[in-house]
């Protein structure tokens, strides 16, 4: 496995060594020794797996209390994932990486505590799965507005649609009035 760093250091790119041939392919997703070795000592407590179609954008999601870290990748399609610091303490605070992870490029993104995160698919449809460090607790639940002009993420919006957004997303606060991280 390779550990890459982004333009903020406590996120990681992970991308794992493929063994393939006519048959198919081999990798291993994860091993906690090189977990901890590249990113941090971190348990994780909950994996969970999500279906959207093409122009949905998901996010940008934290808890407040209880926050998680997420270990993320897709199993089928392709996203733009995002994470975005909210640690007021940190040099980095209202920065963003993006990434694109799909089934082809196998990659993962490690998001830390502290981070909102959110996904928009640009494929017909993706299969998004992730490894949580703490359990969902919905009283704690944020949602970061994704397209807030003090962050401008550059989300890559098929045909400039606007993306396909859940109620919560759609009112979700801007980064100047929301809960953040000391």
């Amino acid at each position: 496995m390779k550990f890459i760093d982004t333009a903020i250091p406590d996120v990681k790119i992970i991308e794992p060594t493929v063994f393939g041939d006519e048959r198919g392919f081999f990798m291993e997703t994860f091993r906690q020794s090189l977990f901890e070795e590249n990113c941090s000592p971190r348990p994780f407590v909950q994996d969970n797996h999500s279906k959207s179609r093409q122009g949905t954008l998901r996010g940008l999601h934290y808890q407040i209390n209880n926050p998680q870290g997420k270990l993320v990748r897709v199993v089928s399609g392709e996203v733009f994932d995002v994470a975005v610091d909210l640690r007021r303490s940190s040099a980095t605070f209202g920065k963003w990486v993006g990434v694109l992870l799909s089934a082809e490029n196998k990659r993962q993104l490690w998001v830390p505590e502290g981070f909102a995160h959110g996904f928009y698919v640009t494929s017909d449809s993706a299969e998004f799965v992730y490894k949580c460090t703490d359990y969902y607790a919905p009283e704690y639940d944020r949602s970061l507005r994704w397209n807030d002009p003090a962050l401008n993420i550059q989300w890559p919006l098929v045909d400039n649609n606007q993306p396909q957004l859940s109620a919560k997303d759609e009112n979700a606060a801007l980064l100047s009035e929301a809960d953040t991280f000391a």
